[in-house]
């Protein structure tokens, strides 16, 4: 039986996962050899982890798309990020990076609109969401919004079952308010971030649970109204 058949929806539950493995083996193996000719040399054993990275992207687009319909016609290759660096205004020169991402987004791992993201890596595996450097126009609305609309992002990001998962929200703030917030805005916290963004860190054990991407899924429920308040504000902007 083919292994993506464990992942249909018909049988939810992903409780034959030793194949992940074969994940972690080749980015740890990476780790240690990245360089151009261990790669060339290791194919099968990239397109096998590629591969089973594949099937898991494409599991998690039909799961989001349950709750979140905006992805559903989202590929695995839409959102896959590249294996190769891009090595060009970077001080380290290793071609490949150590991790597997997916930026499951309405419009495509390069959109600046809020999506779901699964990065694996040995050391480094999570779950983060929201949008990651909406361009200056789009940060400006994002923090007016919550001004204006403070109470409803309040019962978003301070419930309890988000902010167990989800503790900070955005990241690289700004040292002062930006230009035009009030200064007696009470909740400054939620308009200096420059990236809208919410994260958990997963240990590389998460894997090997036989629902690991059941808690995934629920992972991703739970930030679902915090891309949708997102979401909301960027498709205002673009009327």
């Amino acid at each position: 039986m083919h292994f993506f058949t464990y992942l249909c929806p018909a049988n939810k539950h992903f409780n034959h996962i030793p194949d992940m493995q074969r994940i972690f083996h080749f980015l740890q193996a990476i780790e240690a050899h990245n360089n151009r000719e261990y790669f060339h040399a290791h194919q099968p054993e990239y397109k096998a982890a590629r591969a089973l990275f594949e099937e898991v992207t494409q599991q998690l687009i039909l799961r989001i798309a349950a709750f979140d319909d905006s992805v559903a016609y989202q590929t695995p290759k839409s959102c896959i990020y590249r294996f190769a660096r891009d090595t060009r205004f970077s001080e380290d020169k290793s071609p490949y990076k150590r991790h597997f991402g997916a930026f499951i987004c309405s419009h495509g791992r390069k959109s600046f609109r809020a999506g779901y993201y699964l990065h694996l890596q040995p050391g480094g595996s999570m779950v983060a969401g929201g949008s990651w450097c909406p361009p200056a126009p789009l940060l400006k609305a994002v923090r007016q919004r919550i001004v204006d609309d403070i109470d409803h992002f309040r019962a978003i990001v301070e419930a309890p079952h988000f902010h167990a998962l989800y503790p900070v929200v955005g990241e690289d703030p700004v040292k002062t308010l930006p230009k035009g917030i009030d200064k007696a805005f009470p909740y400054p916290q939620y308009v200096r971030p420059r990236l809208y963004t919410v994260w958990q860190p997963l240990p590389d054990s998460f894997v090997n649970q036989p629902d690991w991407l059941d808690q995934v899924e629920e992972k991703f429920r739970i930030m679902a109204p915090f891309n949708q308040f997102l979401n909301e504000v960027f498709d205002d902007f673009e009327e």
